[in-house]
């Protein structure tokens, strides 16, 4: 049975307004009625009503994660795992909702739920694709909890946390000139995300500073599968038979590429270089070790949540509202025997 205010109460020998102070370390209470109370509520097994005392304190003390792709072991995982982990030090409870399809518009259903249970704020964890986040307009998320996005395009009004891919991709690129290499093939992820466009524009643009040529018949387009690595680099090969390097958009597209080039017999560094993203920990058991671009992911989630609770603490103070700020994170190349 669910054990109430009023049966400590009674057992105690006290009012319910007396458990409640003591219950929420409020009020006045002298130390034999703490000790009453608090052998009562053990006595009987007493547990707070966290829902109610929600209501009471108008706070919840839990966090809210938008999620998707846990099976991307590159990406959406590791930046949980870092919310998580801070979620946790800071001493809230997390409610979480994982989205079947990233690119869903339709998101109502999963604000309304989370403004029902009162969470304190919101870490939306999903990659920019197409518009599936036109619906976070300034004037709408004053209706709602304070909110952090996590990889997405930065916008006036809003918290963000982002990767720099732009300045990823163009180490990789660079690296790849660095040792001579001239004709540099890309393996993108979809063009409809953010992430993928930022890449390819840092490969674009850093062919073009060095006085290459970014042709287009120098990309293929990906899904950031294995699979698609390797459709992508046999393309590559039959539009451009003399590329002599390989930037894959991550890590997966990488693996597929690599395997493809070791049944056609061609040796890696010294054929082709090849230069993957994300820094999977699989990366460095690659055939030959993967060099590739580590991103700050579980860092990524936790600034997001230290953000996010800044926002929530200005708020319960009544500070002026803290301005929304893009924090931008750089990622690093990662060297090893694929491309040296």
């Amino acid at each position: 049975m669910h054990v109430t205010l009023q049966d400590v109460a009674r057992l105690a020998g006290v009012s319910t307004k007396t458990v409640s102070r003591v219950v929420n370390d409020q009020g006045e209470i002298s130390a034999a009625t703490r000790l009453r109370v608090q052998a009562a509520i053990e006595q009987l097994g007493y547990r707070p009503n966290i829902l109610a005392r929600s209501l009471v304190n108008k706070r919840s003390d839990s966090l809210a994660v938008v999620a998707w792709g846990l099976e991307f072991y590159g990406g959406p995982t590791r930046v949980l795992v870092g919310i998580e982990q801070q979620i946790f030090e800071l001493g809230y409870s997390m409610l979480f909702s994982l989205l079947p399809r990233p690119d869903d518009t339709n998101v109502n259903r999963v604000l309304d739920a989370f403004v029902d249970r009162r969470v304190d704020g919101i870490v939306w964890a999903l990659p920019e694709i197409g518009d599936n986040h036109l619906w976070a307009q300034p004037e709408r998320l004053k209706r709602l909890p304070p909110m952090v996005f996590v990889s997405m395009e930065p916008r006036p009004g809003l918290a963000v946390v982002a990767i720099d891919n732009r300045a990823g991709a163009a180490q990789a690129v660079q690296h790849l000139i660095d040792q001579g290499r001239r004709k540099i093939g890309l393996i993108t992820g979809p063009l409809t995300w953010w992430e993928s466009r930022e890449r390819y524009e840092g490969w674009k643009c850093t062919l073009q500073r060095a006085g290459l040529i970014a042709s287009p018949s120098l990309v293929v387009e990906g899904d950031w599968s294995s699979n698609s690595g390797e459709r992508g680099i046999r393309k590559l090969l039959e539009q451009q038979p003399d590329i002599d390097a390989l930037f894959a958009c991550n890590d997966q597209m990488a693996l597929g590429a690599l395997g493809v080039l070791h049944s056609l017999g061609r040796n890696i560094p010294h054929d082709l270089a090849i230069v993957g993203f994300d820094d999977i920990p699989e990366a460095a058991f690659f055939w030959p070790p993967l060099t590739t671009v580590y991103q700050q992911l579980v860092d990524a989630g936790h600034i997001a949540v230290q953000t996010l609770h800044k926002l929530i603490e200005a708020t319960r103070q009544g500070q002026a509202q803290i301005e929304p700020t893009t924090t931008w994170l750089t990622p690093k190349l990662v060297v090893r025997a694929s491309s040296a």
